[in-house]
Order: structure tokens, then sequence, then C-alpha cells
């Protein structure tokens, strides 16, 4: 599932770069593309994008995971033994956490080789790095969630699929300020348009603004919220 997780956002990147990347960077304008042009404007552009579909089809495996354990039986040995009721959940998350970060390892390594290049000083790698594990947290926390949630493997398996959505819906591939009206709105306010506008910021040096702040807000909120549906769905139902 790891090597699935990693060859999709991989492939993908190819896909908008090799594909689409020549005509769309004619588009996007210089200062959106990191002081450069055509496909390799695009390039710099689709990454901080990329990096969060990463993160997106990542946390969709969390989901399944923690639906299989539901409904295989192992819960009820976990809940005759002398651990914390929050290990079982902590450890997916952890666990999930890694996988996201060796995901982002590897999209960063294809995407350098095939011409990225970052403004960034070490710091602002720090802090980029920082905000993705951030949200990354929140939304495993959230898939964790949507897998306790579930009734079956398949159901977790395609209640995630919205978060993957909302990568394209956002200004990952794009910038909002190109889409129809209605789209453009909800883009505008949905919690990874933020995100990817701080991570694009960070590394490329486009205009910040008070997307940091929009970013860390919705991670914080997302974690909180669905920690807290996790934590209680442990506690009240029983294993499928």
């Amino acid at each position: 599932m790891t090597v699935q997780l990693v060859v999709l956002p991989v492939l993908m990147l190819f896909l908008f770069v090799f594909v689409f990347g020549n005509q769309l960077g004619h588009g996007l304008g210089v200062p959106l593309a990191g002081g450069h042009t055509s496909r390799a404007g695009y390039l710099n552009y689709v990454v901080p994008g990329i990096l969060l579909l990463t993160i997106a089809a990542a946390v969709q495996g969390t989901a399944i995971v923690v639906a299989m354990d539901m409904t295989g039986g192992i819960i009820d040995r976990f809940r005759t033994m002398g651990i914390a009721r929050a290990a079982f959940l902590t450890s997916h998350v952890l666990a999930s956490l890694t996988q996201v970060l060796t995901s982002i390892v590897v999209v960063l390594g294809v995407s350098f080789a095939l011409g990225f290049r970052s403004t960034a000083n070490p710091l602002g790698w720090l802090a980029a790095i920082g905000v993705l594990l951030l949200f990354a947290f929140g939304l495993i926390w959230l898939a964790t969630a949507l897998g306790l949630a579930a009734r079956s493997v398949e159901t977790a398996s395609n209640t995630p699929i919205f978060i993957v959505l909302l990568v394209f819906l956002g200004s990952g591939f794009v910038p909002a300020s190109t889409m129809p009206e209605g789209i453009r709105q909800f883009a505008s306010w949905q919690p990874f348009t933020p995100v990817t506008e701080t991570i694009r910021g960070l590394l490329t040096g486009t205009h910040l603004g008070a997307n940091a702040i929009a970013a860390i807000s919705w991670s914080v909120c997302i974690a909180i919220v669905s920690y807290l549906w996790a934590a209680h769905l442990y506690k009240t139902r029983q294993p499928r």
C-alpha cells in the first residue's frame, strides 16, 4: 500500500508536467511560477499541489487500515489487554504520519530530478515541511474517524475520496482566480488552498499573505474535531 500511495502522486506529477505543463505554464505568469516560464514554470507551480495530493492519497490508506482492524476482530483482543485505549488510534496516526513523510521525501526527490528549483533557505524548508506534517496530522485523524465510522472496508475506501477531490478544487493545479465564480469562492475558502499557497510561498517565494495563519488554523481545527470524533467512535462503537 505504501508503494501504491507513493506511485500515484509521482504519476500525477509526470502527467501534469509533461502532458499539460507547457500549455498551463504559459498561462501562469512568471510571478506565480517562481520566476520560470512554460513547463519549468508549471513544475514549480504544481509541486505544492502534488505534495498535498500525496497526503490525501496516504490518508485514504489510513481509513482502509483502520476499517480492516475494526472488522478483523483484533479490537476485541486489544480491549482485553492492559494497554491505553488511545494506543490503537495513536499508533495508526503515527504510522501514517511516517508514511506521509516518506512519500513527501520521494515526491520531492522526483520533483528535483525533473527540474524543480526552490528559493527557500533551510528555515523556509523546515517551515514548509512543518506545515505539511501539521496538515497531514489533522487529515490522518479525520481519516481515522472515517475508518471507525465505516460499516465495511469497502465503505472506508470510498468515504475519504472527497479529500482527494478537494486537492483539485483548490489552487494546487491552477490558480483559483481562473475558476468560475462559484467554484472560485469555494476554492478560496476550503482548507487545501491556504495550505497550498503557504507551501508555494515558502518554497518558491510567491506571495504568502495571510495564508499561513489560515493553513495552521485549518490544520489545528481539523485535528481537534477529528480526534474528538475518533475517540468517541472508538469508545462507543463495537467491532464489526
